[in-house]
């Protein structure tokens, strides 16, 4: 159902032994149990960004050149770098580096592979990153023997040539057609994600290195080059062509009709405009980051929330894991000097991810139901850079200071309520499972996504105290769910089981109640008092005559047309699956809910239930922080508790992250700016 990768196309082999050639641990950038942040006279807090298990994923491999693939001075450094894309964990704790597929012992070889360049482009990120913020002559070095390993990968020949293939067997041989097959398959005869992010790490790389190495640097932009012209051959040719998605145009060029792969390559692309300017690579950027900012939808009371979506296939489904839209539209703001490619960054951030910060946290999926809650260190760092770029880039202190409270994920802020990541190890764990279990295994990706969080924290002592106070989460009260089949029903309504809970664009939750023209169907809210929103989530049927009136205790909430969408075009589901927004409120206090339906038959999937004031609360060892969001249209005030000690703080945000004050509070109510948000911390 959503666009395949990694964390996707895992299969697990147990009891494989197959050793990498590990560094030394001593080449580790390692780093003691965290510190409370520094006071003034106090010894700095420990690094927390440990390089060490990345470090024993890698590997060297001897490779031999031919026409389609070779690399730097392969002749005369035969070995480049290579990391083991999984790693599971052993029963003494320890980790066992791992391919994907099936593993055949007789030939040594995995049905996918051992490696892949879609983590190795990334670990380089995580290395060129750490060599710049530190100065570590160990990162830059494997800064320089990923980047060798990536650029074998990339096919030189052929009407393909600057794509990659995707994996690779231990003994250096290339498997272009894995088992299970990748899209493309070939996976170097077309667009892809792979490509998306070895143009990421090739754009940090050429910046990195062109001060430090000019032949290394040459050879990057080669490279960088003629990868730029395999997009404009394979993706931009389609630029200012869009799909017709029930109505609403969505950009076309876009690779692999992803804005969350496209905003990857956004990144790298970026860095190489502003080290080289180069004219090609000024174009892509430019009409890259145009697609990217088309598809910013929703108001923060309308869907999906400000957020920028990830797949231009779909108007209704978001995901976490790849959503880098917001940092890449930053970056090519800054390198292209166009501001107007910062608003629909600022209102992913401020808007959608300080709203989804009190309501779920970076579940994989809203689809447009929160569904898929799986959640991993992919998602989770992304709405941290996210924040943090942006807020750097627009000079919006709010958003950078929501990066620390979305860090706080890795310190406990999950659906585990535990640490997921080990600044003693430099582990990240692959995920937290819907029902709070941990996979404890440690593959590249999420060591790598661990590593930029920590990188970002690293640079921001004050970001680290946020995300050890948001690490115990007391209060997360943004978004109930209430299913359509859990409401009385009177007259003609049914619960219907769909065939397919997958529509093509976007996922039914469960069952469906299916209601003909007389028929009421009534729900009991959970109780609150706080004055909450009901976005039914209903299909839109073209030309349907159905007409859904949603009242509590009688007084109106709004009105629902089935019929008030486009036709199909170009979309995949010729009906639409989508929450609506009422224009009423349900009073706090107030839990009955009725719908009355005329005219036609209709069919509902789900109510969203949302706090006009959501509130996320969290205390850990003595401090402690509160997030308010609002999706009010009016200044509220509210009083937040914080038990504890020290200073009690409040700063308030208007919707776009801008400072509206702060203030030391003495029992007082906090002000809440109309769709802005309030951060209140004690201790920090």
């Amino acid at each position: 159902m959503l666009i395949d990768h990694p964390v996707r196309r895992r299969t697990l082999l147990a009891g494989v032994v197959t050793a990498p050639l590990a560094l030394s641990a001593a080449t580790a950038v390692a780093a003691p149990a965290p510190a409370p942040a520094s006071t003034p006279g106090a010894a700095p807090a420990p690094p927390l960004t440990n390089l060490g298990h990345l470090d024993e994923l890698t590997t060297a491999v001897r490779l031999t050149p031919s026409a389609a693939h070779t690399t730097y001075r392969l002749s005369e450094e035969p070995e480049v770098g290579q990391l083991w894309v999984y790693a599971d964990v052993r029963p003494d704790g320890s980790y066992q580096p791992v391919g994907g597929g099936a593993y055949d012992a007789a030939t040594d070889t995995w049905g996918q592979g051992a490696y892949d360049v879609d983590d190795i482009a990334r670990a380089a990120v995580v290395y060129l990153r750490a060599w710049q913020q530190t100065g570590s002559a160990h990162a830059r070095e494997q800064a320089y023997r990923q980047l060798r390993g990536m650029a074998y990968y990339q096919t030189l020949t052929g009407p393909y040539a600057g794509e990659f293939v995707l994996w690779m067997q231990p003994d250096g041989t290339l498997n272009p057609t894995p088992t299970p097959p990748d899209n493309p398959n070939p996976a170097d005869q077309g667009e892809s994600y792979w490509t998306a992010r070895a143009v990421w790490a090739y754009g940090e790389g050429y910046a990195a290195f062109a001060q430090h190495d000019q032949a290394f640097a040459a050879f990057l932009r080669d490279r960088m080059e003629l990868t730029i012209a395999a997009l404009e051959r394979d993706v931009l040719v389609r630029y200012g062509t869009y799909h017709d998605l029930h109505g609403v145009q969505v950009p076309a060029w876009l690779i692999t009709q992803g804005a969350d792969a496209t905003s990857e390559a956004l990144l790298g692309l970026a860095a190489y405009v502003q080290a080289t300017g180069s004219p090609a690579a000024v174009k892509a950027t430019r009409q890259f980051a145009q697609g990217l900012a088309e598809f910013h939808r929703g108001t923060t009371t309308q869907w999906p929330f400000r957020a920028l979506m990830p797949w231009a296939e779909s108007l209704d489904l978001w995901h976490a894991w790849g959503s880098e839209m917001a940092q890449g539209l930053a970056a090519a703001s800054i390198a292209l000097g166009d501001s107007d490619l910062m608003g629909p960054a600022i209102g992913d951030t401020a808007g959608f991810t300080a709203q989804l910060l009190t309501s779920t946290g970076p579940d994989n999926g809203w689809l447009p139901v929160p569904l898929e809650k799986v959640q991993i260190a992919y998602g989770a760092d992304a709405r941290v850079r996210a924040c943090y770029d942006v807020g750097v880039a627009a000079r919006r202190d709010g958003i950078r200071r929501l990066a620390g409270i979305a860090a706080g994920w890795f310190f406990g802020a999950n659906l585990a309520g535990v640490p997921v990541y080990d600044p003693a190890t430099g582990v990240t764990f692959d995920g937290v499972e819907a029902d709070g279990r941990i996979n404890r295994n440690s593959g590249a990706e999420s060591t790598i996504h661990g590593l930029l969080t920590m990188l970002v924290l690293d640079d921001n002592p004050e970001l680290v105290a946020l995300a050890k106070a948001s690490a115990q989460i007391q209060v997360r009260n943004g978004l109930v769910v209430v299913e359509a089949e859990t409401a009385a029903l009177q007259g003609p309504a049914t619960v219907e089981t769909p065939a397919s809970a997958w529509t093509g664009e976007s996922s039914w939750s469960g069952q469906q109640v299916v209601a003909q023209a007389g028929a009421v169907l009534r729900w009991t809210l959970p109780a609150s008092r706080e004055p909450r929103l009901l976005q039914p989530v209903v299909e839109l049927v073209p030309g349907s005559h159905a007409v859904t009136k949603f009242v509590s205790r009688r007084r109106p909430l709004g009105w629902i047309h089935h019929g008030a969408v486009g036709a199909p075009g170009d979309a995949a589901a010729p009906t639409r699956l989508t929450p609506v927004e009422l224009d009423g409120r349900v009073a706090g206090g107030e839990r009955s809910v009725e719908a009355l339906v005329r005219g036609g038959t209709a069919r509902l999937d789900a109510l969203l239930v949302m706090p006009e004031i959501a509130m996320l609360a969290s205390q850990s060892d003595g401090v402690g922080m509160v997030l308010l969001t609002s999706k009010s249209r009016r200044v509220e005030e509210r009083r937040p508790d914080l038990a504890g000690s020290g200073k009690l703080v409040a700063t308030s945000y208007d919707a776009d992250g801008r400072s509206q004050g702060s203030a030391l509070m003495r029992g007082r109510r906090v002000r809440i700016e109309p769709g802005g948000f309030t951060i209140v911390t004690r201790g920090l």
